[in-house]
């Protein structure tokens, strides 16, 4: 089964581009090489160098992985943690 490309649109891309340059900044202030992060995260150099630029195709896992390894995971949990608007939309519903 051959998987889809996922698109995003170009404000969307930036978030996501915003998200691997703070993996990557994270990276460097522990002062870790691309071979170490890769390797502790079980994933390739190549991978590594697609999360640090947010591509849209690489899986949600390889990104906990790297956040892991960074222990940065605890942050994994604030995404999409207040979900105001949902909470909006619920409350309409009563």
């Amino acid at each position: 089964m051959k998987s889809k490309k996922q698109k995003l649109f170009p404000q969307h891309r930036g978030i996501l581009e915003q998200f691997g340059e703070n993996i990557k900044l994270a990276r460097k202030r522990r002062k870790l090489t691309t071979t170490q992060v890769a390797e502790r995260a079980n994933i390739n150099r190549t991978t590594l160098y697609h999360i640090e630029n947010g591509k849209p195709s690489v899986a949600i896992g390889a990104y906990f992985n790297v956040l892991r390894v960074l222990n940065l995971h605890e942050d994994f949990l604030k995404l999409a943690a207040d979900d105001e608007f949902g909470r909006k939309l619920q409350d309409l519903d009563l």
